[in-house]
């Protein structure tokens, strides 16, 4: 029985270690965290008004387009990596599936920008 609770012993320093620094990564932040923001920290980020304003506020849609744009072109690179590590196993099928793919997204873009979406005026 010993022999069989010994060979579990790895697993257990290994929870233990992981917990530690679980717990030490959670808890140093609010350790070592600067409490006095300045002005320049709490102002208007990216999203264009203030953080702690009233959640139902309008804001502009162009940030909304900007970040589905980003999404689109984000999912699209995750999507070239593994077409390019299996590229020479799918030969012209998988090529031209990825062009069609790759055209599309393209399409899509160009309409976005004749439409005017992606200019801040």
């Amino acid at each position: 029985m010993t022999e069989l609770l010994g060979s579990y012993i790895p697993i257990a320093i290994f929870i233990g270690i992981a917990l530690v620094i679980g717990l030490a990564l959670l808890v140093a932040p609010f350790a070592v965290a600067y409490k006095a923001p300045d002005s320049e920290k709490l102002s208007a980020y990216e999203c264009g008004f203030n953080a702690f304003d009233d959640a139902r506020m309008k804001f502009d849609i162009r940030f909304y387009l900007v970040s589905i744009l980003f999404i689109i072109f984000d999912l699209e690179v995750a999507f070239l990596f593994p077409w390019a590590v299996s590229f020479g196993d799918m030969g012209w099928f998988g090529f031209w599936s990825m062009m069609v793919f790759l055209g599309v997204l393209t399409i899509g873009f160009i309409y976005e920008w004749k439409k005017g979406a992606l200019e801040w005026e």
